[in-house]
């Protein structure tokens, strides 16, 4: 396995990229940009990038190299110890088959890494549940607005997750303070675990954002690696 982890199965490629020496994890080649035709891949609805409608300088905003092809035969691929391609999903078009994914290494290793750390911490979660993963612009726009996603929210780009441990599977965050509350203080203690992973390994440096519960949801955590570093929340 690979990856500042160490828990890395597989990475994502182009066809004809290069393979990284020594690497041990397995190839998963990706569908090009190009495959893309008006916002769609055959029947799968992805929509258009923030930089296909207008000029954004910043690189971290470019489109996508590719995608992840994910059919119903590979849904359940471990990509790394403790994920799937499925957790990664964008939330609908649920009957249509196959689908299409934007998924970053160094996020997977993030992840994985404040799992070790949480663990480290004395918090000995099996795991972190993917609240949400990658979003098509498609869907992303439909949330964009005063108080709700942002245009150019890093899930567009596969390098974010909204996560919480769910050891119990109650759907909900897991107790990780032992106050028998499920509450911010919690979600702190993950957002400091990611915070913890960044001093450690600055190549991941990214975003972390505290939500607190709601009446759809408990509190969870935003993490990404974006590439350059972000606070918000709670």
């Amino acid at each position: 396995m690979a990856g500042f982890s160490g828990k890395l199965r597989a990475f994502f490629a182009l066809p004809g990229d290069p393979v990284t020496p020594g690497d041990s994890a397995v190839r998963i080649n990706l569908v090009p940009f190009s495959a893309k035709v008006k916002g769609k891949i055959g029947t799968y609805v992805l929509g258009n990038w923030p930089s296909e409608k207008r000029e954004l300088s910043n690189p971290a905003y470019a489109n996508p190299k590719g995608f992840i092809q994910v059919t119903q035969d590979n849904l359940s691929t471990r990509i790394s110890e403790h994920f799937t391609l499925g957790q990664f999903l964008t939330k609908d078009q649920l009957s249509i088959w196959p689908k299409y994914v934007v998924l970053q290494s160094r996020l997977l290793d993030k992840l994985e890494l404040t799992i070790q750390e949480l663990r480290k911490e004395g918090h000995p979660v099996r795991g972190l549940f993917v609240m949400s993963g990658f979003r098509t612009p498609a869907y992303n726009e439909k949330g964009v607005g005063a108080g709700g996603r942002s245009e150019v929210s890093r899930h567009q780009y596969g390098d974010a997750a909204d996560v919480y441990p769910d050891d119990g599977a109650t759907g909900r965050m897991d107790d990780l303070n032992g106050d028998g509350r499920v509450d911010l203080k919690d979600a702190r203690i993950l957002a400091a675990a990611a915070d913890a992973v960044e001093r450690q390994h600055p190549e991941l440096v990214g975003g972390i954002g505290i939500y607190p519960a709601t009446s759809a949801h408990g509190p969870f955590v935003h993490i990404d690696a974006r590439g350059t570093r972000a606070r918000w929340g709670a």
